[in-house]
């Protein structure tokens, strides 16, 4: 039975992978099933009633009627599962308690439906073919839930970032290390810490996971033959975060547009959010038991790929981008605290989305023991005669060829007139240059013959 001190506690630590809060009894009840299902085919947890979503405790009521109804939608979960609920004072206010142990005979289902808590959410499984392959894929210990022998709070913590986590998740300083430790699910019935708390915030942990790093390299051209810059980024997950976008920023193209007295607009080869999307995904997901594999983030003249060991588990093969399910529950329950994470599932429609917004073709997925997520970058004029040409041909272009190229990349579909008047040059020379550069199959004329342009063809 927890007490007022302890509710305290978990309030200070917000919804997460083990506490779930209500403002009152929902209209619905059978919510409240949802939740104690959720957290039973999981680790357990604690659905608290008169708790808002600011962490502010309100204090609820709850009559006989609707304790009834509770206890009678709670009394349909198969199989049954025993949750203790009782009220506690706290401030002067009333917060009830339920109290949902980790199942013994997992899966338990409501509703003809399997809820499994996944970060401070709970992920809906409705087949039975997904209920199989979900525990049949899950039945193992979670490697971020596996005791750390030899992490030792008080000695191995890297400070800042665990400064920098609670900042971002908008806890408190004053809860002491252990008790949030515990309010997160990081330690274990006998006070060891767990893999997922020594990855998160400790001091050089790939000094004992040595495989949980991220790789970046840039390669010359097209494949694997030259590399030309390589960077392993250990040290806390968050930090190896931040390390590979500061480091993929300094790989990509950016063009600067200024309109008016406004801010200028940043105008990236891939945008960056869908980068910052796929990279937190290969974190959280990736198979910490293959150790003989890293991510990997490589970055080529025309593409940038991440990977992550480690494929796609069956349920969310089946279910691809509408479904998420993490090999780190615990690791990706503190990314959500963070706010890295947008919610469960949102992951590959967010990059489709971001992808086709840039004018870009839609992230090209892989799962093939590895999962990969590959981005083809934004082609600049500068790229075509680059990437496109052989040197002989490259020497061929004059200078107003690969301006107009220039011209043409930044805007595509300008008439020779437009070109004339931005080159500052005779109607007659634009024409003979669009001409040449048609003759080389570089550009086209699409449109009709009043209101079409020219462009850049993509071979």
């Amino acid at each position: 039975m927890l007490t007022a001190s302890q509710i305290l506690d978990l309030v200070k630590g917000g919804e997460g992978y083990n506490v779930d809060f209500k403002r009152s009894v929902p209209s619905k009840v059978k919510e409240i099933s949802d939740e104690v299902v959720g957290f039973a085919n999981a680790s357990g947890g604690y659905v608290l009633i008169g708790v808002d979503n600011n962490n502010q405790i309100i204090g609820a009521e709850i009559d006989n009627n609707k304790r009834s109804a509770i206890q009678d939608t709670i009394g349909e979960i198969s199989p049954a599962i025993r949750c203790d609920m009782y009220s506690v004072e706290v401030e002067g206010k009333k917060v009830w308690v339920i109290d949902v142990p980790s199942g013994k005979d997992k899966p338990y289902i409501t509703g003809g439906l399997i809820y499994v808590r996944e970060g401070a959410n709970c992920q809906k499984l409705r087949t039975a073919e997904e209920i199989r392959a979900f525990f049949a894929e899950c039945s193992k210990i979670f490697y971020d839930a596996i005791p750390c022998r030899w992490f030792d709070i008080d000695e191995d913590i890297e400070r800042h970032n665990f400064k920098s986590f609670l900042e971002k998740a908008h806890l408190s300083e004053d809860l002491p290390i252990r008790q949030l430790f515990d309010n997160l699910e990081l330690m274990t019935d006998n006070g060891r810490v767990k893999n997922a708390a020594a990855l998160f915030f400790g001091k050089e942990p790939e000094r004992k996971f040595p495989h949980a790093v991220v790789r970046c390299l840039r390669f010359k051209g097209l494949d694997k033959v030259h590399i030309i810059d390589d960077k392993t980024f250990g040290g806390p997950l968050y930090q190896q975060y931040l390390n590979a976008i500061s480091w993929i920023e300094s790989k990509l193209e950016v063009e600067y547009i200024i309109e008016g007295v406004g801010p200028r607009k940043e105008i990236w080869e891939i945008p960056l959010d869908a980068f910052k999307e796929a990279l937190c995904n290969a974190i959280c997901h990736r198979d910490l038991y293959e150790e003989g594999a890293t991510i990997m983030v490589e970055v080529y003249d025309d593409r940038v790929e991440i990977s992550n060991p480690g494929g796609l588990l069956p349920l969310v093969a089946e279910n691809f981008g509408a479904k998420s399910m993490s090999r780190n529950p615990l690791i990706f329950g503190l990314f959500t605290r963070m706010h890295i994470v947008e919610k469960v599932g949102s992951g590959v429609p967010r990059m489709r989305r971001l992808m086709k917004e840039a004018g870009l073709p839609e992230p090209q997925f892989e799962n093939k023991g590895f999962f990969t997520v590959r981005f083809v970058k934004r082609q600049t004029a500068q790229n075509v005669i680059d990437d496109r040409l052989n040197d002989r041909l490259n020497d061929r272009l004059n200078e107003r060829e690969k301006q107009l190229l220039q011209m043409l990349s930044k805007s595509p579909g300008l008439r020779t007139n437009e070109l004339s008047s931005l080159a500052d040059v005779s109607l007659s020379t634009i024409s003979r240059t669009l001409r040449s550069l048609i003759g080389l199959g570089l550009i086209e004329y699409r449109g009709a013959k009043k209101n079409g342009g020219y462009h850049i063809l993509n071979h």
